[in-house]
Parts: structure tokens; sequence; C-alpha cells
């Protein structure tokens, strides 16, 4: 199999960015949210949780059609950003933002899994030392809860890497800008002769899941296995 080609190269970079980048900017988002369903019970609770699972459920088509309908040209969401001079619709920025919608679910899921197994007593013996809820969060639940956020952090990252659906339907296919790579396959998949290049391209793919996949389970499984040398 031959080397990439510098089109297909310019995809992975453009692609391995946009999946760093996404995670960026939904950790803040899913560490608050994280907390928030962790810790707190309030009305609407439910409703939030299963507006969470929505970009895992709905078809990717339709996420990014809601994204374009908020950030485009005549959204709400982007007639505010263009007033600063900011436009995301067919921009690789969108494409961050639609990679990042994405994978916020399993970010989320995956630190709130970490925050349940913090043992709330350690926090409780902080607050009763005068700790407040800032300090107990920085000291005690975040480094206890580090192994599952950067495990959701890696998943977030090899969701949003292989993200298709909702980044063509909000940025479309523009070489050099939102050509993906997901979106450099499928385009080698309709071009003739495109085959040795999608072989080439999901090699490189198939290669990045499982670096994905096994790095998260590695590092959320260190915890136990640490436990169980102990015990």
């Amino acid at each position: 199999m031959s080397a990439l080609t510098p089109d297909e190269w310019q995809a992975l970079g453009l692609s391995l960015r946009v999946g760093l980048l996404a995670v960026v900017v939904a950790l803040p988002f899913a560490l608050a949210l994280a907390w928030l369903l962790s810790r707190k019970r309030f009305p609407g609770r439910a409703l939030l949780e299963s507006l969470l699972f929505l970009p895992l459920i709905l078809p990717p088509v339709v996420t990014g059609y809601a994204l374009l309908a908020l950030f485009g040209v005549h959204g709400p969401l982007g007639q505010l950003l263009g007033a600063f001079g900011i436009v995301v619709a067919f921009r690789w920025t969108g494409a961050v933002i639609a990679a990042a919608v994405m994978g916020f679910p399993l970010l989320v899921l995956s630190i709130r899994a970490a925050f349940d197994g913090v043992d709330r007593r350690l926090e409780a013996a902080a607050e009763t030392l005068g700790a407040g809820a800032w300090r107990r969060f920085a000291t005690i639940t975040l480094p206890l809860s580090m192994r599952g956020i950067v495990a959701g952090c890696v998943l977030a990252f090899a969701r949003a890497f292989g993200e298709f659906g909702a980044t063509i339907s909000f940025v479309s296919n523009i070489p050099g800008e939102t050509r993906t790579l997901p979106i450099a396959i499928y385009e080698l998949l309709n071009a003739p002769g495109g085959m040795p290049g999608v072989q080439r391209l999901a090699l490189v793919s198939l290669l990045v899941a499982l670096v994905a996949s096994a790095s998260a389970a590695l590092v959320a499984g260190g915890a136990p296995w640490r436990r169980r040398e102990h015990d």
C-alpha cells in the first residue's frame, strides 16, 4: 500500500486538529454538567439527561442540520457571532463544533461515572474542615476522577475524529477547510479509481481507533488494577 497523498495528509491533519479542539471545547461544559448530574437532584433532571443523549440517538445528519439552523448566517447564534465578525458555518471551526457536540455525551457519561466513584465521605470530611465547594472539587473530586476524565477525553476524541454525518451537513465538503478524513473517504468511494485511497485512509482510521480504544481501556482500568494489587 502506497503512502498517503498530500491531500490525504491534509485531511488526516484536519481530522486530528478537529478532534483535539473538539475535546478542548467540550471539556469545561462536560465537567460542569457531569458534576451537576452526579451531585445534585433538581426538577428537570430527567429531561436534561434525555437531551444529553440526543446526539447519540438522532441521525447525525439531523444534528448537523440543527447546528446549521442555529449557527448558519440566518440562525440566531450565527447572527450573534456574525455581529463580531465570526462565521462558523462552512468553516473548519464549524467542524470542531459538530465534532464536540457528537462527542459530548460520551465525555459527560465517562466523567459522571468517575465522579460517582469518588467517596463522598472524603468530600464531607473536607467540608467539615472548612473547604468550600470549589476547593473540594479542585483538591478531592477532580484528582480522584482524573483517570475517568482522561478516558472520557480519549473516547470523545475518537468519536470526534470519526465524525461524518453532522460535519458534512453543517460545514459541507470543502478541500483544505472542512474535508476531514471521513469525508475524504466518502469522496473517494464515489470517485473512479478511488479505492486505493479508501483503503489507505480506512487503515489510518482503524489504527487511530485502536490506539484510542486501547488507551481509554488502559487509563480507565488502571485504578482497579492498582486496587487489586493493594488488596
